[in-house]
């Protein structure tokens, strides 16, 4: 650090805003490039600059938590097997192993090193969600990964400016929808080529040569903040527990935190073991996950960066479903890992008084449908199609304000949009609107699930792969704050209802529609404390029934 001390503050500060422009426009460049929806339309992606150790040094805001933080770890895995002296200008490594990268397969992770002539001055690396990997398709079923898709080893993309042709043609040969795959492939390369060419001109404008003294300035930095903020708690050990629905029977989610003056230090002992089906959460989600929930409670206003996140340990039983080991089937990871913030911040809640937010709905409800074969012609590629929307639930009441409706938290993934849904499929939205009383009760309202009946235009049967939680185990309240509503699933023709379970894959009747119904939020504080202007004003908006607003308010119009 000693060389690191001698770097003007002025070169830091400059460099450090010209990393988060660089991050950013990386990241728009990913969604504005991207063949697949849900990373052009929601934002399921993640793009960050490393130094030539493979520390992440800056993120782009635009991205999920689950992406980005395990793809900070991921980089140093890709200098493991291709160290950087033996790299070239050109060279491209990409994996989709869920292991080495983010977590499940459809999540391509494309790592770039920049060059100023031989000399190499940083990475790029940036992750997206790819529709269709082969296998079962995405969804909760599979019995290992080998049944879930085709699984790439760290390996070269380009190798000096020339594309893997071999590579390609392997996996346009395993997927449903070649094309796509390959742009996706093609927009991953070239979001990291932008920031390249924006790292290098910020180099020759600041006269630096690398980013290795100033990155090490900014990990430190980072890091010393983090453990001041950590400082100010209380040393400490508090758990939680949350049973959560699982695949076919539920899971127990056990965290333990312990706050010393080194760090926080999270542990998952005694929660569930692995599961047959494909709901697994390889560690590195696990730690992306849980330390996210770390940083919306302590430095959360402290760079997101190697230096930062070192400060948060996160740990979990090998062979648990937190830690699952090869092969174990993760498709839908996120359907367990996107709950371990709420793990987390029920820890902390007994750390940090008056600062966390309830339970919420949590985990993002992205069914994917799929054309059924009875449907098609003689020509099976005839009439196909598969999207992935993505509806959410409310978050937890928080601690000042309500809950918010429908929003992604922990993911941050925005919805796909109604027309872009119906426009690339034969699929129309019915319904989509708020589900009145389904936020928890309390001083501080949970945020609302909402209510979408998809049918077939045509009247046709199709499939959807469900990845749904909280329909048996609700979002719960906190101090005296009353639980969120279940989510539900269902098919209709008016005559009749039929419940569905909330994973695995079902086939919708000709003539029948699909409803789903996303959990609301926990409430917060006893309901007889809320304000009663708050409770007229959820009754004029038909947030609350008047029923609901008597019963749990005491109050009507």
């Amino acid at each position: 650090m000693s060389d690191a001390t001698n770097i003007a503050e002025l070169t830091v500060q400059l460099t450090w805003n010209r990393l988060l422009a660089i991050v950013e426009e990386q990241a728009q460049v990913l969604m504005r490039t991207a063949f697949s929806t849900v990373v052009r339309e929601a934002g399921d992606l993640s793009a960050g600059v490393f130094n030539r150790r493979g520390e992440m040094l800056a993120q782009a805001v635009t991205g999920t938590p689950g992406h980005v933080n395990s793809m900070a770890g991921a980089v140093t895995k890709f200098l493991a097997k291709y160290p950087l002296e033996t790299l070239v200008p050109g060279d491209v490594l990409m994996t989709n192993d869920p292991w080495d990268g983010t977590g499940h397969l459809n999540d391509f992770t494309v790592v770039t090193p920049v060059y100023n002539g031989k000399h190499c001055v940083g990475l790029f690396a940036s992750t997206s969600h790819i529709a269709d990997v082969g296998g079962r398709g995405f969804g909760p079923d599979a019995n290992d990964v080998f049944e879930e898709g085709i699984r790439v080893p760290i390996g070269y993309l380009f190798q000096g400016g020339v594309r893997n042709e071999v590579l390609l043609d392997l996996l346009k040969a395993n997927v449903r929808d070649p094309q796509v795959l390959e742009g996706d492939l093609y927009s991953l390369t070239a979001c990291n080529d932008a920031g390249a060419t924006a790292l290098l001109e910020c180099l020759t404008d600041l006269d630096l040569v690398d980013l290795e003294l100033v990155g090490d300035v900014i990990l430190e930095r980072s890091r010393e903040a983090m453990l001041l903020e950590v400082q100010t708690l209380t040393e400490t050990s508090v758990s939680y527990e949350m049973t959560i629905d699982g695949y076919d029977e539920p899971v127990e989610l056990k965290g333990q935190l312990r706050v010393t003056s080194d760090g926080i230090y999270v542990s998952f002992d005694g929660t569930s073991k692995a599961s047959n089906k494909g709901i697994n959460v390889p560690l590195a989600y696990t730690e992306a996950y849980a330390s996210f929930g770390v940083r919306c409670i302590v430095g959360n206003e402290i760079p997101n960066n190697a230096g930062s996140l070192g400060v948060v340990h996160v740990s979990a039983p090998e062979g648990s479903i937190l830690n699952a080991l090869p092969p174990r089937a993760v498709s839908a990871r996120h359907s367990i890992g996107q709950m371990l913030p709420d793990v987390v911040l029920g820890c902390l809640d007994q750390v940090v008084a008056g600062v966390t937010p309830a339970e919420g709905a949590s985990c993002i409800w992205n069914p994917v449908f799929l054309s059924s074969l009875s449907n098609t012609g003689s020509n099976l590629n005839e009439d196909t199609f598969v999207i992935n929307p993505i509806f959410n639930g409310g978050t937890g009441a928080r601690a000042n304000k309500d809950g918010l409706s429908t929003t992604a938290f922990p993911s941050g993934v925005r919805t796909t949009s109604t027309e872009v849904n119906e426009a690339t499929s034969p699929l129309v939205v019915w319904k989509k609107e708020f589900t009145p009383d389904s936020g928890g009760v309390g001083e501080r309202r949970g945020g609302l699930g909402q209510t979408i009946v998809v049918g077939h235009r045509e009247g046709h049967e199709f499939i959807v792969s469900k990845m749904f939680d909280r329909v048996d185990h609700p979002a719960r309240g906190r101090h005296g704050g009353g639980d969120g509503q279940s989510g539900r699933v269902f098919v209709t023709n008016n005559d009749e209802e039929r419940d569905l379970p909330g994973k695995g894959r079902d086939r919708i009747p000709p003539s029948y529609t699909l409803v789903m119904q996303t959990p609301g939020g926990g409430g917060s504080g006893v309901p007889e404390n809320r304000q009663g202007e708050y409770v007229v004003a959820d009754l004029q908006a038909g947030l609350v029934s008047e029923s609901a607003a008597l019963e749990s308010y005491g109050r009507d119009r």
